[in-house]
């Protein structure tokens, strides 16, 4: 009887820590125990200042992941790097909790070989980040037991990337981009049962589960801008993302505390690194930015993904919905010829973000508000030091749920150099 009650437990935990009271956690979010954790769409620190704008806009000083086709923009050599720290307050209406995490956001390169016409870009870069650990108490039904539940995860999905833009007619460019994906996610969930007088009943045991994936995927995009007035310009983009099914192998185990990791110890093997695969839905973005030359940009995206669809491991659809982000965004510059004043010199940016994520929960959809700041600082003729800001709120204490206000720092630098791809004159 225990043992039943004990998988059972082990089982639905990752629907019942979102209901349960939490007693502490440290984690990037709480909700990225659903699913396959969160989802990048944000794009650079030069996209983050600016609502995540990037579908429809890019310049020559910045790489840009978001739409291969605005890899023509970069004239001259780009590699960019930056570390991101976010720092959460997390409520469930009557306890709070603040956490953190950050580290390494990607690495970037712009590799313009013809410069105007035809340019490539490699990197690392995140798509999917997990990052929790919760401590979740609760009644079981029926019994005079209390479970106590520790329930961590962390890992994610990164892609090293190629990709390629290439200006096919006047002002229309295209763009490919190739991802190797690769990455692990862990979770385990520790559990323990109390009787009414806190006496421990049983064997504590502990659930443990390791996916790792290894496979490939495309992004297609495409960009053109017409003249609208003077030094003016109206700039479109769209993006395509597949990725389909994603090749990985799946260990997970039921033992002893503490030995579940282990493939040798006693206990329950539910996979033994079986290969199998997850689907992730197709994501789709538009964007449109109007374009004061040298002087201002704004622009509104949209990015869509429909998780109705998405498949775990074991084939089961998830009660995941669609997600929609909306990116409304500027930037602006002083004065770009002022060489003796680097802060006139700089880029300035600021945007609204609303995503509706794809967590549903409690028949209620989990949004994530942002205001975002940001900007680009001239340490050089050509070089930059990056950094934006977002101030947020994801969730709602109501339904049972938990509401996160955070604030996500990423910093982060661009080295630029113009003599890699131009020929060398001699007198």
């Amino acid at each position: 009887m225990l043992s039943k009650i004990k998988l059972h437990l082990l089982g639905v935990c990752c629907t019942l820590l979102l209901f349960s009271e939490a007693q502490a956690q440290s984690s990037a979010s709480t909700y990225s125990a659903l699913g396959i954790g969160e989802f990048n769409y944000s794009g650079l620190t030069q996209n983050q200042g600016m609502g995540g704008l990037g579908i429809s806009f890019g310049t020559g000083w910045n790489p840009n992941v978001v739409n291969p086709a605005l890899q023509t923009r970069n004239t001259i050599f780009n590699f960019q790097a930056a570390l991101n720290y976010k720092k959460i307050n997390a409520s469930n209406g009557s306890e709070s909790s603040d956490v953190d995490g950050g580290g390494l956001s990607y690495v970037a390169m712009s590799l313009p070989f013809k410069p105007g016409k035809f340019a490539m870009g490699l990197g690392l870069n995140q798509i999917t980040s997990v990052n929790y650990s919760l401590q979740v108490s609760s009644t079981i039904s029926g019994t005079s037991f209390e479970s106590f539940n520790s329930i961590e995860g962390d890992g994610g999905i990164s892609e090293a990337y190629l990709s390629a833009g290439y200006l096919l007619a006047k002002n229309l460019s295209i763009g490919i981009h190739g991802s190797y994906l690769f990455g692990s996610t862990i979770r385990t969930n520790q559990l323990s049962l109390y009787d009414q007088d806190g006496v421990s009943v049983g064997n504590s045991s502990e659930y443990y589960e390791r996916l790792t994936v290894s496979d490939v995927g495309v992004k297609l995009g495409a960009h053109y801008y017409f003249k609208v007035g003077d030094k003016s310009n109206l700039h479109l983009g769209a993006i395509y993302q597949g990725l389909g099914d994603v090749s990985g192998k799946a260990f997970a185990k039921l033992a002893a505390f503490g030995e579940a990791s282990d493939p040798d110890s006693e206990g329950d093997l539910v996979f033994n690194d079986e290969k199998g695969s997850i689907y992730i839905p197709s994501r789709y973005g538009f964007g449109v930015s109007y374009e004061k030359v040298n002087k201002y940009v704004i622009g509104l995206e949209g990015q869509y993904q429909d998780f109705k669809d998405f498949r775990n491991f074991l084939g089961n659809e998830l009660e995941l919905r669609e997600t929609v982000k909306l990116g409304l965004g500027m930037q602006i510059v002083p004065d770009y010829q002022e060489v003796d004043n680097l802060l006139k010199r700089a880029t300035y940016r600021v945007g609204l973000e609303f995503q509706q994520t794809p967590y549903y929960l409690n028949q209620t959809n989990i949004n994530d508000y942002g205001i975002n700041f940001g900007a680009s600082i001239p340490v050089n003729q050509l070089s930059l030091l990056n950094f934006a800001v977002k101030v947020g709120q994801r969730g709602t204490t109501s339904a049972g749920l938990i509401r996160e206000n955070y604030v996500n720092f990423t910093l982060g630098f661009s080295l630029n150099d113009n003599s890699w791809f131009y020929k060398r004159v001699f007198d």
